[in-house]
């Protein structure tokens, strides 16, 4: 059962901006516990912004779950290829409902995603390559969004896609903000897209997605270079 709010027309005391931000987290976390959520929305946990988590909204979640089945199709061979889902919980949950038979990985540093089981691999940045070995390439489908847009960040994350990604056959999806243009084309090779990622709180920067491959007439396309 979903928690509901009802309010009378008369008489609604105002509520300080403290009280609505902690009215709207204990909803959150009773829509987690029941495992609700807006109707065709996938439910999460609730972002801890220490973290710097910031969910995707539904539209970016499902359309990179279109574009993750598309590049699974266009693989060979009798199993789907595994997805690596470094830092971008939305993206595994949402994957995992839509597309259940895709194997995926989530690797992420907050423990809470410890609920999907064998799926959750703990993973700090700051400790790039520490991951089990079984792991080492043998991803053909990336998709990482650092948690921070820093060089450092950047660079340790790079590290961690060397790690997992099968060499010269492996498709990266990177999630980030448009100041890391320059140092994503330099550190992973990736070119951003026509489409733009959104989040369910918005966000000051602007974030791009790019990608390592030319996803012609999908995703908007690679951007026209100048």
């Amino acid at each position: 059962m979903a928690t509901r709010i009802e309010e009378d027309d008369d008489d609604v005391p105002a509520l300080s901006a403290q009280t609505l931000a902690a009215l709207r987290e204990f909803v959150a976390e009773q829509r987690e516990k029941e495992g609700t959520g807006e109707e065709g929305e996938v439910a999460l946990v609730t972002e801890d912004w220490r973290l710097s988590q910031f969910w995707y909204d539904r539209s970016t979640a499902e359309t990179l779950v279109e574009e993750i089945r598309f590049l699974s199709d266009s693989f060979s061979g009798s199993q789907p290829p595994s997805v690596a889902c470094i830092s971008c919980p939305t993206l595994y949950a949402y994957l995992k409902k839509i597309e259940p038979d895709i194997p995926a990985q989530i690797l992420e540093f907050d423990k809470r995603f410890g609920q999907y089981g064998e799926d959750y691999i703990f993973y700090d940045y700051n400790l790039p390559e520490e991951l089990p070995l079984v792991l080492k390439h043998s991803f053909k489908i990336i998709v990482a969004d650092p948690p921070y847009l820093s060089k450092e960040c950047l660079e340790k994350v790079t590290k961690t896609i060397s790690f997992l990604a099968k060499p010269q056959d492996s498709h990266l999806l990177l999630l980030t903000g448009e100041v890391q243009k320059e140092r994503a084309l330099e550190l992973l090779n990736v070119r951003p897209c026509g489409f733009r990622p959104q989040h369910s709180n918005k966000l000051g920067n602007e974030f791009l997605l790019y990608t390592n491959y030319n996803p012609q007439g999908r995703l908007g396309g690679w951007e026209p270079t100048l």
